[in-house]
Protein backbone atom coordinates (compact mmCIF):
# COMPACT_ATOMS: atom_id res chain seq x y z
CA UNK A 1 0.00 0.00 0.00
CA UNK A 2 2.75 2.42 0.92
CA UNK A 3 4.52 1.44 -2.55
CA UNK A 4 1.53 2.64 -4.44
CA UNK A 5 0.94 6.11 -2.46
CA UNK A 6 5.14 6.64 -3.25
CA UNK A 7 4.58 5.38 -6.81
CA UNK A 8 1.55 7.91 -7.37
CA UNK A 9 3.02 10.94 -5.44
CA UNK A 10 6.36 10.40 -7.93
CA UNK A 11 4.08 9.87 -10.84
CA UNK A 12 2.35 13.32 -10.28
CA UNK A 13 5.61 14.98 -9.51
CA UNK A 14 7.41 13.95 -12.88
CA UNK A 15 4.04 15.02 -15.11
CA UNK A 16 4.20 18.46 -12.82
CA UNK A 17 8.03 19.16 -13.32
CA UNK A 18 7.62 18.19 -16.96
CA UNK A 19 4.65 20.31 -17.78
CA UNK A 20 5.85 23.52 -15.73
CA UNK A 21 9.97 23.17 -18.16
CA UNK A 22 7.67 22.65 -21.20
CA UNK A 23 5.74 25.89 -20.28
CA UNK A 24 8.80 28.11 -18.80
CA UNK A 25 10.58 26.91 -22.56
CA UNK A 26 7.31 27.78 -24.17
CA UNK A 27 7.19 31.15 -22.50
CA UNK A 28 10.67 32.14 -23.07
CA UNK A 29 10.64 31.36 -26.53
CA UNK A 30 7.37 33.36 -27.13
CA UNK A 31 8.86 36.63 -25.03
CA UNK A 32 11.77 36.19 -27.80
CA UNK A 33 10.25 35.81 -30.61
CA UNK A 34 7.54 38.67 -29.61
CA UNK A 35 10.70 40.96 -29.26
CA UNK A 36 12.03 39.99 -32.43
CA UNK A 37 8.94 40.79 -34.44
CA UNK A 38 8.50 44.02 -32.54
CA UNK A 39 11.80 45.59 -33.14
CA UNK A 40 11.26 44.71 -36.69
CA UNK A 41 7.94 45.84 -36.82
CA UNK A 42 9.12 49.41 -35.32
CA UNK A 43 12.03 49.45 -38.12
CA UNK A 44 9.98 49.15 -40.77
CA UNK A 45 7.22 51.65 -39.85
CA UNK A 46 9.68 53.97 -38.50
CA UNK A 47 11.58 54.05 -41.90
CA UNK A 48 8.02 54.54 -44.01
CA UNK A 49 6.19 56.94 -41.12
CA UNK A 50 8.08 58.22 -38.63
CA UNK A 51 8.60 57.52 -34.69
CA UNK A 52 5.04 58.09 -33.50
CA UNK A 53 3.25 55.97 -35.73
CA UNK A 54 6.38 53.42 -35.11
CA UNK A 55 5.23 53.72 -31.35
CA UNK A 56 1.64 53.49 -32.54
CA UNK A 57 1.88 49.90 -34.10
CA UNK A 58 4.46 48.66 -31.45
CA UNK A 59 1.63 49.28 -28.86
CA UNK A 60 -0.65 47.78 -31.10
CA UNK A 61 1.10 44.47 -31.55
CA UNK A 62 1.58 44.28 -27.43
CA UNK A 63 -2.41 44.95 -27.23
CA UNK A 64 -2.96 41.83 -29.72
CA UNK A 65 -0.56 39.97 -27.64
CA UNK A 66 -2.46 40.90 -24.59
CA UNK A 67 -5.70 39.84 -25.81
CA UNK A 68 -4.65 36.64 -27.00
CA UNK A 69 -3.39 35.75 -23.82
CA UNK A 70 -6.26 36.99 -21.74
CA UNK A 71 -8.85 34.82 -24.34
CA UNK A 72 -6.57 31.74 -23.40
CA UNK A 73 -7.00 32.35 -20.24
CA UNK A 74 -10.31 32.87 -19.90
CA UNK A 75 -10.98 29.12 -22.12
CA UNK A 76 -8.55 27.52 -19.97
CA UNK A 77 -10.50 28.65 -16.87
CA UNK A 78 -13.97 27.68 -18.37
CA UNK A 79 -12.55 23.54 -19.36
CA UNK A 80 -11.64 23.71 -15.65
CA UNK A 81 -14.17 24.26 -14.60
CA UNK A 82 -16.00 21.95 -16.78
CA UNK A 83 -13.75 19.13 -15.74
CA UNK A 84 -15.01 16.32 -13.86
CA UNK A 85 -14.54 15.76 -10.68
CA UNK A 86 -11.01 14.12 -9.67
CA UNK A 87 -10.65 10.56 -8.21
CA UNK A 88 -9.57 9.98 -5.03
CA UNK A 89 -5.94 10.19 -4.58
CA UNK A 90 -4.08 6.83 -3.00
CA UNK A 91 -3.29 8.69 -0.20
CA UNK A 92 -7.07 9.53 0.59
CA UNK A 93 -7.93 5.97 -0.11
CA UNK A 94 -5.33 4.30 2.13
CA UNK A 95 -6.33 6.91 5.24
CA UNK A 96 -9.84 6.13 4.62
CA UNK A 97 -8.99 2.09 5.02
CA UNK A 98 -9.90 0.77 8.90
CA UNK A 99 -6.83 -1.35 8.46
CA UNK A 100 -4.60 1.55 7.78
CA UNK A 101 -5.90 2.93 11.19
CA UNK A 102 -5.28 0.17 12.88
CA UNK A 103 -2.15 0.42 12.01
CA UNK A 104 -1.00 3.59 12.75
CA UNK A 105 -2.70 3.60 16.13
CA UNK A 106 -0.26 0.15 16.61
CA UNK A 107 2.55 2.67 15.39
CA UNK A 108 1.53 5.12 17.95
CA UNK A 109 1.52 2.41 20.93
CA UNK A 110 5.27 1.27 19.97
CA UNK A 111 6.90 4.01 19.47
CA UNK A 112 5.22 6.64 21.99
CA UNK A 113 2.83 9.54 21.39
CA UNK A 114 5.59 11.89 21.99
CA UNK A 115 7.97 10.55 19.96
CA UNK A 116 5.35 11.10 17.24
CA UNK A 117 4.42 14.43 17.96
CA UNK A 118 7.27 15.34 15.68
CA UNK A 119 6.78 13.37 12.63
CA UNK A 120 2.97 14.16 12.88
CA UNK A 121 3.23 18.00 12.48
CA UNK A 122 5.63 17.41 9.46
CA UNK A 123 3.14 15.12 8.07
CA UNK A 124 0.82 17.26 8.82
CA UNK A 125 1.91 20.28 6.95
CA UNK A 126 2.86 18.24 4.12
CA UNK A 127 -0.24 16.40 3.97
CA UNK A 128 -1.88 20.28 3.82
CA UNK A 129 0.60 21.60 1.23
CA UNK A 130 -0.33 18.75 -0.72
CA UNK A 131 -3.81 19.18 -0.71
CA UNK A 132 -3.79 22.89 -0.98
CA UNK A 133 -1.43 22.13 -4.59
CA UNK A 134 -4.50 19.85 -5.79
CA UNK A 135 -7.11 21.81 -4.57
CA UNK A 136 -5.56 25.38 -6.20
CA UNK A 137 -6.62 24.28 -9.54
CA UNK A 138 -9.90 23.65 -8.99
CA UNK A 139 -10.71 26.77 -6.70
CA UNK A 140 -9.88 29.92 -9.04
CA UNK A 141 -12.89 31.74 -10.15
CA UNK A 142 -11.05 34.79 -11.78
Amino acid sequence: MLHHIIDDLKASSAVALRLSALAIGCGLALFITTGFLCAAIFVVVLQRYGLPEACFAGAAVFLILTLITALAYVLYVRELRHEAPPEKSAIASALSDPATIAVVVQIARTVGIKRLIPLLAIAGVALGLSARRHGDGADHDA
